[in-house]
């Protein structure tokens, strides 16, 4: 299993009871996946900045994080590749849906579905509202033509492809060697060697603050 798996928050018809049904599902595949280990924090190394990931059980290669943790904060593609290259299944939660008025945040997530696609990443998200990538970013008819319009359409085909057989049997970018936990905690990633065409905008700390 893995892949991009849409869960939302999302009543629909059903009410209360899907919202429940989708976390618990969202939860119980993590737990599942990680095997009951110990769900510690850690931090990785890159380029001489520090990436906090809350949740993780670095031996099983499995991280969980929420959208704050990921886009609400100056994080750029360096960062986002470091976490693909030492962990295999990403989760990712409480993803709002987004619009104009939330646009760096748009940037990154753009970015960090790059860097987790060049990494091979499988990708399990659970929504707030969108149940497909289609409706997570909602935009006005003036608003159709600009460039983060035409990324998060590419940014769409990547989560659709990642949850495709093809993209699940590609072999992860990263590696095992990679995740050596130090004495404090802390994973280093010594060199980036993935070559990657991710979008230019809002990658440096000063460009990229809501």
């Amino acid at each position: 299993g893995g892949g991009v798996f849409f869960t939302s928050n999302h009543k629909g018809s059903k009410g209360n009871n899907q919202v429940d049904d989708e976390e618990d599902m969202f939860n119980k595949m993590f737990y599942k996946l990680t095997k009951k280990s110990a769900v510690l924090p850690t931090t990785l190394t890159t380029q001489g900045r520090h990436v906090s990931v809350p949740q993780c059980v670095v031996e099983q290669g499995i991280a969980r994080f929420t959208f704050e943790d990921l886009c609400q904060k100056a994080l750029g593609a360096a960062d986002y590749l470091v976490i693909g290259k030492h962990f295999h299944t990403v989760f990712v939660e409480q993803i709002p849906t987004l619009g104009r008025n939330e646009i760096n945040w748009v940037r990154r997530f753009i970015v960090f579905v790059d860097a987790m696609y060049e990494c091979h990443v499988k990708l399990i998200i659970h929504t707030q509202e969108a149940t497909t990538p289609q409706e997570l970013f909602i935009v006005d008819l003036e608003d159709q033509h600009t460039d983060e319009v035409f990324a998060f359409d590419r940014t769409q085909s990547r989560l659709e492809e990642m949850a495709s057989t093809k993209y699940l049997k590609q072999r992860w970018a990263g590696s095992k060697d990679r995740r050596s936990p130090t004495d404090g905690h802390e994973l280093v990633d010594d060199q980036m060697t993935i070559q990657t065409n991710l979008p230019q905008a809002s990658l440096s700390d000063d460009k990229v603050e809501k």
